[in-house]
């Protein structure tokens, strides 16, 4: 059950991490550059290819448009940077948390 738990709130949480409209992915986004805006993209294209979980297929995308298309901050927050990708990266990793199927 602590399996199951963790793994869905993990998942939220990476949700959350979209950079999009008012979750918080798109108010840190706010504080990058566009190159620390490719950079976030590229951490959760990797980490989608080491975990396989398909919400960071979306995030990287979104990223990318952002990244793309919004206008970029003019001085990058390293900080805000390093916070997002950390978040990512540990966030897909407990995507992993393996959650056994009961059967009743």
């Amino acid at each position: 059950m602590w399996g199951a738990i963790g793994h869905f709130g993990a998942w939220v949480n990476l949700f959350n991490l979209l950079p999009v409209w008012q979750l918080d992915g798109g108010r840190g986004f706010r504080a990058l550059t566009r190159l620390q805006r490719w950079l976030a993209a590229a951490v959760a294209a990797s980490m989608w290819l080491v975990t396989g979980e398909g919400l960071l297929v979306l995030i990287a995308l979104a990223a990318a448009a952002s990244a793309g298309f919004a206008a970029p901050a003019q001085d990058g927050d390293q900080a805000a940077l390093l916070e997002y990708a950390s978040l990512v990266i540990v966030l897909a990793a407990l995507t992993r948390i393996a959650v056994p199927a009961v059967t009743p």
